[in-house]
């Protein structure tokens, strides 16, 4: 496979419309919400005023889940048909994956009759156009064409946490009842125009899956639905939205997020700030390690989940994580390479792994991409994937990034913003300021990968259980056999020269 150079342009911005973005436009407010405690209050107060439609788009949905655990009044299935009743005019649409609640396991009773989903203006429906082994990722809602909450975050079981993840928390339980791990995420509020353009991605991915075209809500800008707990940190800037669509049943593929990311590597100049459930893209590891071996190439710091789940997740993205993690340190010669996870100590005196589920790339303090695109080959052509970004173009837009990537270290150091900001510009390092400040037993460790020893490249099987793009039984079968045919015509040639 030809490799895909990725290169900033001449002008020096990262995004590019047509390019590695489907399209852009301004955000009235951004705000941002750290873990899933603040989205789903944020979520439970935006629903409330919503009053035109509702759309919810995502890898999988669990209707038994309480927005508030903490004061558990009803389920989100019982809070959305108690908003179609009290409001005639409100329509509300779900689309999710129809594998995700078979992978969850914990959302089977969807595929049943459900008397919170039984209404004429409640539509929950199942995207099953999808390539094979490729799935829906995408993870967004849109209220009323005037408000969306986009990012790594679904509406189901086991996303739901605080940003003390404190090891045992009596309100981080599944619908069941089953205790879970603390896990780190994040989600994005956006209002005015750039919400308006998510719900056109809602509309394009309810006609690709369902078949069905719906009219957009036409949005009133006094409605006052952008919810209190939100602070707005992006006011007036620009956004883009960028997607990953698999090339099939004649439809052209899509790959501006993959694009996107890389272009945005590819232009640091002083940082780069990762958090990801997954590390296991080899051409990312590839554009990093080129960044690393440059002598004046930018720090790079990666926030990831350190133990895996599931035989083939083990065996699949936690080894490939380890080798290019191997590659990544190997390729480091300045001392610029740091791959973490997040602890919390436990009552036993040992530590608590936190499952790092967000999707966030920071580079220097003018571009930020966060959405529902892991760092892995899948995510990279063969899932359904949308992105958002901002390039800072002014002094508030750039303040506000390194706000965020301030924000998120200090919860993982157990430290406040301004401790992080005041350690970054003594050392000027991002680096040199986790040394400084990762000291309290909540914090960061790195990961054991031996340097030294063990390969670097993608492990046996990668392209079949992390593939890049849609499998084609039939253009895979004519490739076979072409190249079947092309050796034997290799073989049988030179005896035919010699008979001749």
């Amino acid at each position: 496979m030809q490799r895909q150079e990725y290169l900033s342009l001449d002008d020096g911005s990262i995004v590019k419309v047509g390019v590695n973005a489907w399209r852009a436009a301004v955000a009235e407010r951004v705000g941002f919400m750290v873990d899933g405690a603040a989205y789903f209050a944020a979520l439970d107060e935006a629903f409330r005023n919503a009053r035109r439609t509702i759309w919810i788009i995502g890898w999988d949905f669990n209707p038994d889940i309480y927005l508030r655990p903490d004061r558990p009044s009803e389920t989100l299935g019982e809070l959305l048909r108690a908003l179609v009743d009290k409001n005639e005019a409100l329509e509300i649409r779900i689309l999710v994956w129809a594998m995700g609640p078979i992978y969850s396991g914990k959302s089977l009773s969807l595929f049943s009759e459900n008397s919170w989903s039984a209404h004429p203006r409640i539509h929950l429906r199942f995207d099953r156009r999808h390539a094979i082994r490729g799935s829906h990722h995408q993870k967004f809602v849109t209220i009323d064409d005037h408000l969306a909450f986009i990012g790594g975050i679904d509406l189901t079981h086991k996303r739901w946490d605080d940003p003390r993840h404190e090891p045992e928390n009596p309100l981080r339980v599944t619908p069941s009842g089953e205790a879970y791990e603390p896990v780190h995420d994040l989600q994005a509020a956006l209002s005015g125009a750039a919400a308006a353009m998510i719900g056109d991605l809602a509309r394009r991915r309810w006609r690709h899956a369902i078949g069905e075209e719906i009219t957009p809500t036409v949005a009133n800008p006094d409605d006052q639905i952008w919810p209190a707990s939100v602070s707005d940190d992006f006011g007036g800037c620009e956004v883009a939205l960028a997607r990953t669509e698999p090339g099939i049943r004649g439809r052209n593929s899509r790959r501006e997020a993959m694009r996107l990311t890389m272009d945005a590597i590819a232009a640091a100049r002083d940082s780069i700030y990762i958090e990801t459930q997954y590390l296991a893209s080899f051409e990312v590891g590839r554009l990093l390690a080129k960044r690393l071996a440059e002598p004046d190439g930018p720090e790079v710091v990666v926030i990831v989940t350190r133990l895996s789940h599931g035989f083939l997740e083990k065996i699949m993205m936690g080894a490939n994580r380890d080798r290019l993690i191997r590659r990544l340190k190997r390729a480091d010669r300045h001392g610029r390479f740091r791959a973490l996870y997040p602890v919390v100590p436990n009552v036993s005196g040992d530590e608590c792994d936190i499952l790092v589920h967000a999707k966030l790339v920071v580079v220097d303090d003018r571009f930020i991409r966060l959405g529902s695109s892991n760092l892995n080959n899948r995510s990279e052509g063969l899932d359904t994937e949308s992105d958002i970004a901002i390039e800072a173009e002014s002094g508030a837009c750039k303040g506000a990034i390194l706000s965020l990537r301030d924000r998120l270290m200090a919860e993982h150091l157990d430290c406040a913003e301004q401790d992080v900001r005041a350690a970054v510009a003594r050392r000027s390092s991002l680096i040199g300021a986790i040394e400084d400040l990762n000291v309290r037993p909540r914090g960061l460790r790195a990961l054991d990968v031996d340097v030294h020893k063990g390969k670097t490249g993608p492990v046996f099987g990668t392209g079949v259980v992390d593939p890049r793009k849609p499998f084609t039984p039939i253009k895979s079968a004519r490739r076979l056999w072409e190249a079947l045919v092309g050796r034997l015509g290799t073989l049988v040639a030179p005896r035919l020269r010699k008979d001749v």
